[in-house]
């Protein structure tokens, strides 16, 4: 994640508080990067709940405050309609080159297979491309109801500023060909024009040595009809990953992470994670696996086979790693995993189909602990909800009488965890199914078990998965989306989650904008909101005397 000067950074140095200054100078501002070109930007959202951490923290936010965010001075200020379903979370630029001028701009990605790049002031379409071969389709659902009524681009892109001249976007496309067959493809498209870049695209094509679902003479072999790319990509040292599910739990599926170069989609790095077994999909309701500055890759697996012998090291000797919490160290030209943790009870978990491959890993930043010792920890929640809290250089692995990890809160969600958490200032929000938003504060290197705060209303299924702006340390925000119908956009003090701020129903029909889209991830961006719905993007905002134009007539 290439960074710039960051002025956070002179204000945390006034603190006294040792910790958070840990805390807020451990994550380098991902979305605070240079061009190809040269270009220094003010605030990008370039993957993912904003960063390789996947904290969702927007924290350069001087125009949402708290005092401004309310139904009076803030709603809806324009829709983007697309062509089909927005799955993905929408990306953001906030200056490419065109027609001679640097333009803030939006990158939508549609199950229609078609990716738009749109004027994040207007809604003008700057650029528009179909990821289709001559007679292709999108996907059908698979005969399964998880994406509906087509499969196309379900996962968040990811975009490096740094490729080409103006910046590369990378996306995996589902499609289905004139006679009858699935094909999974990675592109790579040029950020300014949509041109696709050398190489691009790559059929994706992989087999692996094992004898789990799917094999033949000894290898397992990718079949692009059994899976689809459902977390977000992961740009991590020149390399592109992707992680996939299955339609369901439609066998035959084994759990696979397949790598390219950046640079021409070359060199490809395979890894299964359940090779002798079955199941073990990733799903992690679309978020992307975390990544932190040591170059490790972190994620959480769904239900499926898991070892029952084991090498010195604890390590299953079959290597199939079904329902953990796991590691990924990439050496000596292969992906491999590096540590892990998995809770004694997994084998039960997973035939309740109870697993943690619901929900997406977060990287928290370093945290000062008990005699000084900085502690490097990840969290993650799924379907039995419990929260999880490991120790990064040592996971915790298996014990079949009693869990080993470095803190576990039993079902403190009270409810199965469909999507991610994210981080504030040493606050955690989760958003569990049929549960309101809780706040769990980290003092020192653990979390205090029960919440701080949490939402006046519940979110129905999936959950939420909450995004958060704020000025530096200030200012902090909750933003979360209510998959109803219609959707609600609600926003909530961050400090106090008692605190409603807005919502899109204050207003009646003005801020509404259409059912809800399940496991969509609002995007904040230099005053906007974004969010993903079933045929485009509502924008919010602060309102105007003379609202900005938009893809469709301004409320």
């Amino acid at each position: 994640m290439p960074g710039s000067p960051n002025p956070l950074k002179d204000r945390l140095a006034l603190l006294i508080l040792p910790t958070l200054l840990v805390a807020a100078l451990a994550f380098p501002l991902a979305h605070a990067a240079s061009t190809g070109a040269g270009q220094t930007t003010a605030f990008n959202v370039l993957t993912y709940h904003d960063n390789n951490e996947r904290t969702g923290w927007d924290d350069r936010e001087t125009r949402l405050r708290p005092a401004t965010v309310n139904v009076h001075q803030f709603g809806k200020i324009g829709f983007f309609p697309v062509d089909g379903k927005v799955d993905a979370q929408p990306l953001y630029v906030s200056a490419v080159r065109s027609h001679g001028q640097a333009v803030p701009v939006l990158y939508v990605a549609t199950e229609a297979d078609r990716l738009y790049a749109l004027n994040a002031r207007t809604g003008a379409t700057l650029w528009e491309d179909t990821l289709l071969k001559a007679g292709e389709t999108p996907s059908n659902d698979r005969h399964c109801n998880q994406v509906r009524p087509t499969i196309g681009v379900t996962a968040t892109p990811v975009i490096d500023l740094r490729d080409g001249a103006h910046g590369t976007l990378f996306a995996v496309a589902m499609s289905k060909g004139p006679r009858g067959h699935y094909h999974q493809r990675l592109y790579a498209l040029d950020l300014a024009t949509g041109a696709e870049r050398p190489g691009s695209p790559v059929t994706i094509r992989a087999t692996y040595p094992g004898t789990g679902d799917g094999s033949h003479d000894g290898r397992i072999i990718f079949d692009p009809a059994q899976y689809k790319e459902r977390p977000g990509l992961l740009l991590l040292r020149g390399r592109v990953y992707t992680f996939w599910s299955s339609n369901c739990d439609h066998r035959p599926y084994t759990g696979w992470i397949i790598a390219y170069t950046a640079r021409g989609l070359k060199s490809q790095r395979v890894l299964d994670i359940t090779p002798n077994g079955h199941d073990g999909g990733i799903w992690a309701s679309g978020a992307g696996p975390a990544a932190g500055p040591g170059g490790h890759i972190y994620f959480m697996d769904g239900n499926g086979s898991f070892g029952r012998r084991f090498n010195r090291r604890g390590f299953p000797i079959d290597h199939d790693f079904g329902n953990a919490f796991i590691r990924l160290t990439v050496t000596g030209g292969r992906i491999r995993v590096s540590d892990y943790f998995n809770m004694d009870n997994t084998r039960a978990e997973s035939r309740a189909d109870e697993d943690l491959g619901s929900g997406g890993a977060l990287l928290l930043p370093p945290l000062r602990g008990r005699h000084g010792r900085i502690r490097k920890l990840a969290l993650g929640a799924g379907k039995d909800s419990h929260i999880y809290v490991v120790n990064r250089d040592h996971m915790g692995g298996f014990h079949p009488r009693q869990n080993d990890l470095w803190q576990e809160l039993p079902h403190a969600l009270r409810g199965p965890e469909f999507g991610m958490p994210a981080y504030f200032a040493h606050e955690i929000y989760f958003g569990a199914v049929g549960q309101p938003i809780r706040a769990f504060e980290l003092r020192g290197a653990r979390l205090v078990p029960r919440p701080v705060s949490v939402t006046p209303n519940r979110f129905p299924y999936p959950g939420a998965t909450p995004s958060i702006s704020s000025d530096g340390l200030h200012g902090g925000i909750v933003w979360a989306v209510a998959n109803t119908d219609p959707a609600v956009l609600y926003a909530y003090r961050a400090r106090n989650l008692s605190q409603e701020l807005y919502n899109s129903n204050q207003a009646g029909p003005r801020d509404q904008f259409g059912p809800g889209n399940k496991f969509i991830t609002p995007t904040i961006a230099q005053g906007r909101v974004f969010v993903g719905t079933r045929d485009g993007v509502a924008v919010f905002g602060l309102l105007h005397p003379s609202p900005p134009r938009s893809g469709t007539v301004p409320p």
